[in-house]
C-alpha cells in the first residue's frame, strides 16, 4: 500500500467506525424502548385484575362480608389455611387497614385494635372501597409506600433494563473495536486506494487481509488496478508506436516535396513516386488502425456464412504464389478431404489467412518453405501457416498478437510491415468465436493458425 493514501485511511476508518457504533446504538435504544413499552402495556392491562396490585385482597374481603353478613371474625381469615394464591394476597393486610362503612377500624395491619377506634386519615392514603350487593360495607386503606402501584413496578423493571442496555452498549463498543481491525481497516484501505486510483495514481495497491469477502474485494481491486495500469501503458505505447510508424513516411514525403519545391529535385516521376508510395503506407496504417479499433470495440460488421476453409486456403495461396516464387520460397497447401464447413465471414476470414501468409513470407529466407495446412479438429477445422524462418523466442510468444509487436533481431523493422497484421488477425478470429494460436516448430520456424467451429455447432464456454 502506498504511503500517499495513509492520510486518506484515517478519516475513512474513523467515519466507518462511528457509523458502526451509531448503528449499534440505535439498535440498543430501539430494543430498550420496545421492551419498556411492552412492559408498560402489560402493566396497564394487568393493573385492574392482577394480585400483584392488590386487587385480590379486596375481592376476598368482599366475598367474606357477603358470606357472613358482617366483619365479625374477619381476623380468622388471615389465620386459617389458605391456598397459595390466597395467602399471597392476604399477606398484604400487613400493609393495610380495614375499616367498616363508618370508618371504624376493624383490622390495623392484620391486628385487632384494642378498642373501637375511628380511622384517622393520612396524606397519601390509597383507599379501595369494599361493596356487598352494591352497598359500601368498608374500605381497605393502603399506605402509599407499601401499595404496589404500576409505576413502582415499572421503575423496578427499568433498572435491570437499563443495566442490560449499558451492557449492550459496552459490548457494542468492544465489537466495534474488534471489527475496526478486521473489517473497517481493510475496507477503509480499499476506499482510500480507490480514491487514489481515481486521482490518477494507478500504482496504488491494497494489502489483502480481513474476512474472505474483504479479501476477495481487495484482491479484485488489485487486479482492477493492474488492468488499468496495463491498459494505460498499452495506450501510451500505442501512441508512441503510431507516432513512430507515421514519422518515417512523413519524413520521406516532406524531404522529397521540399527538395522539389527548393529546386533540388526535378518534379518528375522518379522523385514524386517515393513520396506517393509513402502516402500509401500511411493510408494502409490508418486503415489497419481503424479496422483494429472497430474489431476491439465490437463495432465491426460480420456476415457469417458456411465457408469451406480448404477452398479458401487454396485461393489465398494462389494470390501469394508470385511473391513466393520471386523470393524463391516454396508455398505448399495441404488440406484434408471432406472438411466440414465453418460459420464465418468469408471476407474477414480471407483477410486473416492473407495476414498469416504475408507475415510468413516476410520472415522466411530465400530457399525456405511455407506450408498452409487445413485439417479437421475435434470441434471444427484448424488452419495453420508454418514457415522455416527464425522463429520467436519462447518468452516473446505471448506478445506476438500485440499491436506493433516486433522482435528486435529475428523480426525487426527491416522486414517491413506495420506490426498490426497478427493483432488484426486475432481480433477478427476471436470476434467470430474462434481461437488463434502461435507456437515455435521444434525443427525451426513459427507456426501460426486458428480454429473455427463447424457450422451448426454452438460455442460453449470453455470450448
Amino acid at each position: 500500500m502506498n504511503r500517499e493514501i495513509l492520510p486518506l485511511i484515517r478519516p475513512t476508518r474513523l467515519r466507518l467506525f462511528l457509523l458502526l457504533v451509531r448503528a449499534f446504538a440505535i439498535v440498543v435504544l430501539l430494543t430498550t424502548a420496545l421492551l419498556l413499552g411492552l412492559t408498560g402495556l402489560f402493566i396497564s392491562r394487568s393493573a385492574d385484575r392482577s394480585s400483584l396490585f392488590g386487587s385480590s385482597l379486596p375481592a376476598l374481603l368482599e366475598a367474606y362480608y357477603q358470606g357472613r353478613g358482617s366483619w365479625d371474625g374477619v381476623e380468622g381469615l388471615f389465620i386459617a389455611n389458605s391456598s397459595e394464591s390466597q395467602a399471597e394476597a392476604l399477606a398484604r393486610i400487613k400493609y393495610a387497614v380495614l375499616v367498616d362503612a363508618s370508618e371504624r377500624v376493624i383490622l390495623s395491619h392484620g391486628v385487632l385494635p384494642s378498642a373501637s377506634l375511628a380511622y384517622q386519615p393520612a396524606a397519601g392514603d390509597i383507599r379501595i372501597p369494599l361493596n356487598s350487593n352494591g352497598v359500601k360495607v368498608g374500605e381497605v386503606i393502603f399506605d402509599r409506600l407499601h401499595y404496589p402501584a404500576p409505576w413502582r413496578v415499572a421503575l423496578g423493571i427499568l433498572f435491570p433494563v437499563a443495566g442490560i442496555s449499558i451492557f449492550l452498549g459496552l459490548l457494542t463498543l468492544i465489537i466495534g473495536l474488534l471489527l475496526m481491525r478486521r473489517v473497517i481497516t481493510p475496507l477503509a484501505e480499499v476506499i482510500a486506494a480507490a480514491r487514489s486510483v481515481a486521482s490518477g495514481d494507478l500504482s496504488t495497491r491494497v494489502q489483502v487481509q480481513g474476512p474472505d469477502d474483504l479479501r476477495a474485494l481487495s484482491d479484485s481491486f488489485n487486479h482492477m488496478a493492474d488492468a488499468l495500469q496495463r491498459n494505460e501503458q498499452e495506450r501510451r505505447n500505442l501512441l508512441a508506436d503510431v507516432a513512430h510508424e507515421l514519422r518515417t513516411p512523413l519524413t520521406v514525403m516532406r524531404g522529397r516535396l521540399e527538395g522539389i519545391l527548393d529546386g533540388v529535385y526535378p518534379a518528375d516521376e522518379t522523385h514524386i513516386a517515393p513520396a506517393l508510395e509513402e502516402s500509401y503506407v500511411m493510408e494502409r496504417l490508418v486503415d489497419d488502425l481503424r479496422l483494429l479499433t472497430l474489431a476491439e470495440t465490437g463495432q465491426l460488421h460480420f456476415d457469417p456464412k458456411p465457408v469451406d476453409l480448404g477452398d479458401m486456403a487454396q485461393c489465398s495461396a494462389e494470390m501469394f504464389d508470385a511473391q513466393a516464387a520471386e523470393n524463391q520460397i516454396k508455398l505448399t497447401v495441404q488440406a484434408d478431404r471432406r472438411l466440414p464447413l465453418v460459420q464465418a465471414d468469408p471476407q474477414r476470414t480471407e483477410q486473416v489467412i492473407g495476414n498469416l501468409l504475408g507475415n510468413a513470407l516476410s520472415f522466411t529466407q530465400r530457399g525456405g518453405e511455407i506450408i498452409l495446412r487445413v485439417e479437421k479438429s475435434p470441434t471444427g477445422v484448424l488452419l495453420s501457416v508454418s514457415d522455416s524462418g527464425p522463429g520467436v523466442p519462447a518468452e516473446d510468444l505471448p506478445h506476438i498478437f500485440d499491436r506493433f509487436w516486433r522482435v528486435e533481431k529475428s523480426r525487426s523493422r527491416a522486414y517491413g510491415g506495420s506490426g498490426l497484421g497478427l493483432a488484426i488477425a486475432r481480433q477478427l478470429i476471436e470476434a467470430q468465436e474462434g481461437k488463434i494460436f502461435a507456437e515455435n516448430i521444434p525443427e525451426g520456424g513459427l507456426k501460426v493458425g486458428f480454429e473455427m467451429q463447424a457450422a451448426g455447432r454452438s460455442n460453449q464456454p470453455g470450448n
